[in-house]
């Protein structure tokens, strides 16, 4: 009994002098942290002051995760204009080079802010990084904000893209009220004329057709308005539908039936038929249609336009992944389209020849509503031309798969090779 009484104590004494040495080692290592924290941070400044610069302040709780998630490109300034934190975009648009604010007026801003403790805003054009100087220059907002009491928060907004767009609506606007003004004037003018004629019944009839010809004029650039509106519209495309491509190419060629006979122009259509593209049937009806209407307008007489078709791999043609594509071509025989013209051709309201177009009822509308049916289907739509050989224009649409539940398209390609010499018979 005694012999365990003994042990127990024993046992007991141990377990006492284990606790005391945990208990003594605990506050032993949060002393030692402690002051390796605050000591070492005195060590620190009083290195820093004695041999360099002062060390970067620390950000205030919360600022570095709200500056990760901004979209503006961020900038932290220190009290000696250092950059104590900065975007990865603020570097990739040039702002920041080797640890310091590399445009002298945001610079300039933060010192003000500095000062006063007022919050600023300023426009100004920067050089894009890497590029020529005679690229378009960024248009940056950027503002500027005191953020506690040594530090200097700078943002920087890129609205290169949204002044693009305004100004695009702007010309667009500008644009459209001079093109309607043109054929609403002329539409005023010949009224009073018929007014004034009215005891003379050939002058009437005269200014009739040309208000005649003005009226058309004027409702083809309304309807062309309107369907490129849809066209741009950054909706998913309506009803899409798998759409015969002999189809359009008939409907392109009925469309322009009575100015190539007029012309004595031959359409010929060839290439593989009975292919099939997906989308609307409507917006790749009017692409097609522009296009053909182009050829035949600027073409001179007794000429030719041939319409080819085929099947070709998206790999080859554009680089991406592989799939098939179907690519649609209309050439022609007109008056050529010069290198400086080729780029833009594709603008709202850009004419090549602004004289050549109205006499033949262009509107400068054609080509940009193709280019935006192209884009809309996931296609692409482009121009090759020599000037006074002619030109050819080529569409090139994702494939799509024939209706189970109908034929094949009874009017092929090369049906309508030989249907339209009817069209135009050569001189």
């Amino acid at each position: 009994m005694d012999v365990n009484v003994a042990a127990a104590a024993a046992c007991a004494i141990a377990g006492l002098g284990v606790g005391l040495t945990a208990s003594i080692a605990f506050r032993w290592s949060e002393r030692e942290q402690a002051r390796g924290r605050y000591g070492g941070t005195n060590r620190n400044q009083g290195r820093t002051q004695g041999l360099g610069p002062a060390q970067e302040p620390p950000l205030p709780p919360g600022v570095d995760t709200v500056l990760s998630v901004l979209r503006s490109c961020a900038i932290v300034l220190g009290e000696g204009d250092e950059v104590v934190k900065a975007s990865s975009a603020a570097y990739a648009m040039g702002l920041v080079r080797g640890g310091a604010v590399a445009v002298d007026q945001l610079l300039a801003l933060a010192r003000s802010t500095r000062r006063d403790g007022e919050i600023r805003q300023l426009e100004l054009e920067l050089p894009r990084p890497g590029a020529a100087r005679a690229a378009e220059p960024l248009a940056v907002s950027a503002r500027v904000a005191p953020l506690g009491s040594r530090l200097v928060l700078v943002l920087v907004e890129d609205q290169t893209e949204r002044r693009r767009v305004e100004a695009v609506r702007r010309d667009f606007v500008a644009n459209v009220s001079h093109e309607l003004k043109t054929p609403v004037g002329a539409l005023s003018l010949l009224s009073e004329a018929v007014a004034d004629a009215s005891d003379d019944p050939e002058a009437v009839q005269r200014f009739a057709g040309r208000m005649q010809i003005e009226a058309t004029r004027l409702a083809s650039l309304v309807q062309e308005i309107i369907d490129l509106s849809r066209v741009q519209d950054d909706r998913l495309m309506v009803d899409p539908e798998p759409v015969a491509v002999d189809e359009l190419i008939a409907e392109a060629i009925d469309r322009c039936r009575q100015q190539a006979a007029a012309k004595q122009i031959l359409i010929a259509a060839g290439g593989i038929a009975g292919l099939y593209l997906h989308g609307n049937r409507g917006q790749l009806a009017a692409a097609l249609g522009n296009l053909v209407e182009n050829a035949v307008n600027y073409s001179p007489p007794r000429t030719r336009v041939a319409i080819a078709t085929r099947r070709i791999s998206s790999a080859a043609a554009l680089g991406e992944a592989d799939g098939e594509l179907i690519e649609i071509s209309v050439t022609d025989q007109g008056i050529g389209i010069s290198e400086k013209d080729r780029e833009r051709v594709f603008e709202r309201f850009y004419r090549v020849d602004p004289a050549r177009s109205r006499q033949t009822g262009g509107t400068g509308l054609g080509l940009s509503i193709v280019k935006h049916v192209a884009a809309s289907h996931g296609g692409t739509v482009s121009v090759w031309s020599v000037e006074g050989q002619g030109s050819t224009f080529t569409l090139r649409l994702p494939a799509g798969q024939a209706p189970v539940d109908r034929p094949r398209a009874g009017a092929s390609a090369e049906t309508l090779s030989e249907t339209t010499p009817q069209l135009a018979p050569e001189a």
